[in-house]
């Protein structure tokens, strides 16, 4: 097949494209860890349409040209324009490449390893963009066997659709008392570059009052949209090997997170131990510092709903807060979502791989996750049992007695 836009290489052409979070983590590594070891195991969770070990010779040229990359001054300009990234971090991206040494790829059968492992401030950046790569590389094959225009028309067809339901809403439904906002979450597991791109594009042109953003610094940068993101599993977890009590843990991420923004991107992910666990952690003063909370596992209006109780509980008014839901939505569960919550509190919404690969072509379901901090066991004890991912049953199943977590 000729090369197009869609399947040229390489995959990854700039270091912004990205999750913003994973400078939003990285500058208090920088600051308050700069010395932690890690390292991140790639885990396929479902059954491709043919194994990814046969991407191992691709997926090393791809890293190959992932580590020849340097961050430009005008893409150090426009994240130092974010208020919240200081300037010593500026000048650390400014000599900051990825180093080939750190990360490797094999393939043992079927199965597709890469493994990271190094300085974490070195290491936690290649997660999003391996990600990325494994994607774009299976779905280029997999639109070589079903015809790239068929594929990408089809995708067109369903994105036209999301739009529709969108304007249905908007003429349909009795006004809220906050509106329904959503965003692109869907770098990681996304079919393509170039349609990742058209998706936002295409969005934010059709659907302006709804679509705020997206988690893609490239192309926030490029589409003069809103970037988005705050903080993944990962920087919790790595106070998992800080030293700190392991019940403390999820108290100690969250006061450095405070200590580091003050007040700036006020997001706290729930999930790591579970909404129970993490609610016995979110006292008053982390409440009322925290402009909200983000949703990634679990059923999603149980958690709201724990949510708001919580707030009250607090004796805070839930409208000054809001509640992220990101776990596996498409844009119907997204509109339930608001019309259950919208008058109580102001909600948002993360789409990822319902945005960005709704093709036709049955998803990846592909992570990278963080398993060991310096020589420690790392994992999380989700709402939803299958993202559990630990190396080590025996940690796991201290971290379960700690919080009296059962599946």
């Amino acid at each position: 097949m000729s090369a197009t836009p869609e399947f040229s290489f390489p995959v990854i052409r700039s270091l912004l494209e990205v999750d913003l979070y994973k400078f939003t983590m990285q500058q208090p590594m920088l600051h308050s860890m700069p010395t932690n070891q890690a390292e991140y195991h790639f885990v396929c969770r479902n059954t491709p349409a043919f194994p990814l070990a046969q991407l191992l010779p691709e997926v090393n040229a791809q890293l190959d040209a992932l580590c020849a990359l340097r961050f430009t001054e005008d893409e150090l300009a426009y994240l130092g324009a974010l208020r919240y990234l200081s300037s010593d971090y500026i000048d650390f991206l400014r000599l900051f490449q990825f180093q080939r040494r750190f990360i490797s790829a094999s393939a043992e059968g079927d199965t597709l390893h890469v493994v990271a492992k190094g300085p974490q401030v070195h290491v936690m950046g290649f997660e999003i963009y391996v990600l990325a790569i494994v994607n774009e590389l299976f779905f280029r094959r997999m639109a070589q066997r079903q015809g790239e225009a068929a594929v990408l028309d089809q995708a067109r067809r369903r994105l036209q659709a999301k739009i529709a339901l969108l304007r249905d809403y908007e003429l349909s439904s009795p006004p809220r008392q906050h509106p329904f906002e959503f965003f692109d979450f869907g770098v990681r597991r996304r079919f393509s570059g170039a349609w990742h791109e058209e998706v936002t594009t295409t969005l934010a042109r059709e659907v302006p009052q709804y679509f705020k953003g997206t988690s893609n610094v490239h192309l926030a940068k490029k589409l003069g949209l809103t970037p988005i993101g705050t903080m993944a599993h990962e920087y919790l977890q790595t106070f998992q090997g800080m030293g700190v009590q392991l019940k403390g843990f999820q108290r100690a991420a969250l006061e450095s997170w405070v200590q580091e923004y003050r007040g700036d991107l006020g997001i706290a992910l729930t999930d790591v131990v579970g909404m129970d666990a993490f609610l016995a952690d979110f006292d008053l003063y982390f409440a009322k510092l925290f402009d909200g909370l983000r949703h990634d596992s679990g059923d999603p209006i149980a958690w709201g709903e724990k949510a708001l109780a919580h707030y009250a509980k607090l004796k805070i008014d839930a409208h000054t807060k809001r509640l992220v839901f990101s776990d596996g939505l498409d844009v119907p569960t997204a509109l339930a979502l608001h019309r259950h919550f919208a008058d109580r509190v102001q909600t948002g919404f993360g789409i990822g791989t319902n945005l960005t690969n709704d093709t036709g072509i049955a998803p990846l379901n592909i992570v990278m996750k963080l398993v060991t901090c310096n020589g420690q066991p790392t994992t999380k004890l989700s709402d939803s049992p299958g993202k559990t991912l630990c190396d080590d049953d025996t940690f796991l199943a201290y971290l379960r007695q700690v919080f009296a977590k059962t599946d």
